[in-house]
């Protein structure tokens, strides 16, 4: 059995860009892996770029009808045989060490059922990063996307063991859900270097689909509010509220900020005037 299964869906992928990320997984230093590359478009298919490589690794399915990214997804979990699934998506780039330092620190920290790593926007030229620790990650997650998803490696056995799949009614962030419903079982980690090249072009989904991702995000934040609660009471002791007093309702007067059990005050907006720190007893255990 593999090691890894490289979990990769693809649907009229660019040639070029699909060619790079191919041959970007074929490049990695750690080689105990499957290339599980499947195709959703059947009457466009690139089966025509998977034959140009050789490699016994690589194993190419085709859906006889288009199912969608998310249904795509979960099959390709099902058929996955490794240990752990590094998720790959069709345009991007998995620098050559990516699998082998994410395999290492899965192996070492048997508590950790997901690990992703810093990575770099290859159209706007930046590096972005996110909190390295398991419970910064999860706080993060009740907000945004803390994870990279095209970058992550998942343990196989806590999704199987906890019946958990990507979930439709949450695309374009079926990412992220899947992120929060592993809230409770598991820990995150985030590899503080660059492992992955993201494609951010004007095509790709989480440009295309904003507004939809935005309306995702709002639904996703309840069922973390009910299945986390002590979480989410940490994330609302945290958030930053700032209240501004102000003269003849021009000039900055006072400003308030509250956040977690400490309120601070300024005045007119930058002389540091005094602090406030309140008793706060939090429930529940923080993971």
């Amino acid at each position: 059995m593999p090691k890894v299964s490289v979990l990769m869906p693809i649907y009229r992928t660019n040639k070029e860009y699909l060619q790079e990320a191919i041959e970007s997984i074929l490049s990695q230093t750690f080689k105990d892996f499957e290339f599980l590359i499947l195709d959703d478009c059947p009457d466009d298919d690139r089966q025509d770029i998977i034959k140009l490589y050789k490699d016994e690794r690589i194993k190419y399915f085709k859906n006889e009808k288009n199912l969608g990214i998310t249904p795509s997804r979960n099959k390709l979990i099902d058929m996955a045989k490794g240990e752990y699934l590094a998720v790959m998506d069709h345009d991007d780039i998995s620098l050559p060490t990516r699998f082998e330092k994410q395999v290492a620190y899965l192996d070492e920290h048997q508590d950790v059922g997901v690990v992703s790593s810093s990575i770099k926007l290859l159209v706007k030229n930046i590096i972005h990063a996110n909190p390295i620790e398991s419970y910064d990650i999860k706080m993060a997650l009740i907000r945004v996307c803390s994870m990279k998803h095209p970058a992550s490696m998942i343990r196989k056995s806590i999704l199987t063991d906890n019946n958990i799949y990507y979930e439709e009614r949450f695309s374009p962030a079926e990412d992220h859900a899947l992120w929060c419903r592993l809230i409770p079982f598991t820990n995150f980690y985030n590899i503080p270097e660059v492992l992955f090249h993201y494609r951010d072009h004007i095509e790709n989904t989480t440009n295309k689909q904003k507004s939809k991702m935005d309306q995702a995000r709002l639904s996703i934040r309840s069922f973390v509010k009910v299945e986390n609660p002590a979480l989410y009471e940490d994330f609302l002791l945290n958030i930053k509220k700032i209240k501004r007093i102000k003269l003849f309702r021009l000039i900055p007067f006072l400003t308030i900020i509250t956040q977690a059990n400490r309120t601070r005050v300024y005045l007119f907006d930058k002389i540091f005037l005094l602090q406030i720190k309140e008793a706060i007893e939090l429930k529940g255990q923080r993971m």
